[in-house]
């Protein structure tokens, strides 16, 4: 099993969803993880778009990379899911054999009323499913 790690700013929807979707679609070939710059809480919005898909996630932990860092842990791939915009602020894990950086806005900055901001979620969510998809035939064709 090749082992992959998720990580971005508070670990609270965009990491959540990238593990939960390759923890999924790839649970013959990977484990991954997910863990942010700090711990954080978990986006209900994003925990809420994923139940659409009968995800549940809403009893995952946040974890801190550095955590994980300390704890020796060791990943085949690491793969940042921060936008843009808060790059530098996106955590680096060392010691990875492949880093990826994969740009996706954090629900956390979305405004308007709740229905549009868990629209956006949705689309975010969508994003993250096609990559994780992606990802598997690059890695594991055929």
């Amino acid at each position: 099993m090749q082992k992959v790690l998720f990580v971005c700013t508070h670990n609270s929807a965009r990491s959540q969803m990238a593990e939960t979707f390759l923890n999924d679609l790839g649970k013959d070939k990977f484990v991954a993880e997910s863990a942010g710059l700090e711990k954080g809480v978990l986006n209900p919005i994003a925990v809420k778009a994923m139940a659409e898909l009968g995800y549940d996630i809403s009893h995952n932990q946040t974890n801190s990379v550095f955590d994980y860092f300390k704890e020796g842990r060791k990943y085949d791939y690491v793969i940042k899911v921060c936008d843009q915009s808060s790059a530098e602020q996106c955590p680096i894990f060392p010691g990875a054999k492949v880093s990826w950086n994969w740009d996706f806005r954090d629900p956390a900055s979305f405004t308007g009323s709740h229905d549009e901001r868990l629209e956006q979620t949705r689309a975010v969510r969508d994003a993250i499913k096609v990559r994780i998809e992606e990802f598997l035939h690059v890695v594991n064709p055929g």
